[in-house]
């Protein structure tokens, strides 16, 4: 592909998932989270816990399905940052959400009540669904990676953004932010850099990930794999989105 037809047909990959991005911030539920109460703000706590306990498991889903070395290398490296240390003395991100969620006034009592929504199970299901249907096609690894990318870091980043003005201020003791899960992640899970200049010292996880997807973009046919790639990514967005409908109207 000749090079400045594969970047402006980057650039135009960028500007549609720039408008997705900004659709997901427009969400009722995510577009002014400040005036969420304080049981609403639990309710979505609560239930985003289960949607993030199926981030493991939708990765090594992934990891199943690819064929791409690189992508494959990445994906791994990912995930097995979710749980650090070799000893058993360091907690997993998913106990550092724990933490978060018990400073923001989530009781162990409520914890162990929680139970997860059905559409909340529909969300999970759907994104095994998606990582799984993404698989059977020729260009899995381009589908995979934009899934892996877009679903579980870049809209994930994004919801943490979004939390941050009503979460944020629980999480700051003496001047001095105290958040063990959502603030690292809305940091490392972000969109740091365009797709279309994204580079090997790129260091969020959307990025390291754009980086191989660049690569398999600008290999492919044009015309199919920018299909593809907007058609998963239309796709994550709608497994996301389904999940803060269940939370309207705001309370």
């Amino acid at each position: 592909m000749h090079q400045p037809t594969a970047l402006r047909g980057i650039e135009a990959l960028d500007a549609f998932e720039d408008d997705l991005i900004a659709r997901y911030r427009a969400h009722p539920v995510l577009a002014d989270t400040a005036r969420l109460s304080d049981d609403g703000l639990k309710q979505i706590l609560l239930q985003r816990r289960f949607v993030s306990l199926a981030f493991t498991p939708a990765y090594d889903l992934a990891i199943d399905l690819l064929r791409d070395n690189e992508a494959l290398r990445i994906a791994r490296v990912i995930l097995r940052e979710e749980y650090p240390g070799g000893t058993g003395t360091t907690r997993s991100h998913r106990e550092d959400m724990i933490e978060d969620m018990l400073r923001l006034g989530v009781s162990r009592d409520e914890l162990a009540a929680s139970r997860p929504t059905p559409a909340t199970l529909e969300a999970v299901t759907a994104a095994f669904t998606l990582i799984a249907e993404a698989g059977e096609h020729e260009d899995a690894d381009l589908r995979l990676l934009t899934i892996l990318r877009f679903w579980g870091e870049i809209l994930v980043s994004t919801e943490y953004v979004q939390l941050w003005p009503r979460i944020g201020p629980l999480l700051t003791e003496d001047g001095r932010n105290r958040s063990r899960f959502y603030y690292p992640h809305l940091l490392h899970d972000a969109k740091a850099h365009p797709l279309a200049t994204v580079s090997l010292r790129s260091t969020t996880h959307a990025d390291k990930l754009a980086h191989r997807l660049h690569s398999l973009l600008t290999c492919a046919e044009p015309g199919a794999a920018a299909a593809a790639f907007r058609a998963e990514e239309e796709r994550s967005l709608a497994v996301k989105t389904r999940f803060y409908d269940q939370f309207l109207p705001v309370s």
